[in-house]
Formats: C-alpha cells, structure tokens, sequence
C-alpha cells in the first residue's frame, strides 16, 4: 500500500481493499473463530467455515467500508457459511431455525475481547498436566481416547481430568471477570 496515499470511507486507496481486509481478518482471526466455535463446535469443521469466510471476506473485500464493524462484517459472512455447511451436512444437527437463533444470541466482540485475557490468565494458572491436557484436547483437537493412549492413562480418566480442567477455567475466568480483572 502506498503510504503517501489516503484511505478513504471506500475503503484502501490504490485498490488494496483485498489485502486491507486480509489483514483485518487476520487481525480479528480470534473473535471471528469463536463465533464460529459457539455454533460449530467441531474443530475440523470450524476451520473449514472460518477458511470459506476468509475467502468471501477477500472476494468481497470491496464492499468493506473502512472504518465500520470489521469483525460483524465478517460474522455475518461467516453466519452464511455456517448455514451452507448446515445444508451441506448428512445428518446436520441443528435446523436452520435453531441455527438462526444462536447465531442471534452469539457473543460479540466486545463479550469475547472482556474473557480472553480472564481465560490466558487462567490457563497459565492450570496445573501443568491439565495444562497439557487441555492443549492435547483443544489445540491439537485430539480426541480423549487418543489423549489417552498417548499419555498411557485410561479413557474415563482423561475425561474426568478435562472435565475438572473445564470446570476450573469456568469458574477462574468468572473469579477473575468478577474482580475486574484479566
């Protein structure tokens, strides 16, 4: 982009605008992602989503108009490609309708952008093995009888060790949201 060169309210001058928006979404990857987790909880399958919405968001960079609400631009966009997979999907799970609704009742940014550093905060605080744990399951999307084959533990363990990981996170991020603060 030349620097010498104003943006405008149409968005980047010198025809940038995919690439301003590329940059954006990168940006805001996070908030966008767990927009799309609350609605697509499969990993894979939200990856997917988020990868078809970064394309949209690049083809239809042009109709970005700098300086409004990146992030609900692109959860709008998202919302439409999470209805597609629906549609596309064997046994889909949710009806269109309901689909709909949580998409209504989905955090926003600023709900998301208030947790996050709670949720750093409280995943340092983890003890280290549910630490690991909570990456094996969550970052590395790796199924609990999976974890627990590589850890050499049994299955109910690994569930119940999550489970107690969950459960201390939840109430670490409200302990921390409650005080004011991350």
């Amino acid at each position: 982009m030349n620097e010498n060169r104003p943006e405008t309210n149409d968005g980047p001058a010198g025809g940038d605008a995919p690439a301003r928006v590329q940059q954006l979404f990168i940006r805001h990857q996070g908030i966008i992602k767990a927009f799309i987790l609350s609605l697509q909880p499969g990993f894979a399958d939200a990856d997917d989503v988020l990868q078809e919405t970064f394309l949209v968001v690049t083809r239809r960079a042009a109709d970005y108009r700098e300086g409004s609400n990146f992030t609900a631009w692109a959860c709008a966009i998202a919302r439409f490609k999470l209805f597609e997979a629906r549609r596309r999907a064997t046994s889909p799970t949710l009806t269109e309708e309901a689909l709909a609704a949580l998409c209504d009742d989905a955090p926003d940014e600023a709900f998301l952008q208030e947790r996050l550093p709670a949720l750093r905060e409280c995943l340092r605080r983890l003890a280290p093995r549910a630490r690991e744990l909570v990456w094996l399951r969550y970052h590395s999307e790796l199924a609990s009888e999976t974890i627990a084959r590589q850890l050499e533990w049994k299955e109910p363990a690994v569930r119940v060790a999550l489970s107690k990981a969950r459960a201390f996170l939840r109430d670490c991020v409200q302990g921390q949201l409650a005080k004011g603060q991350p």
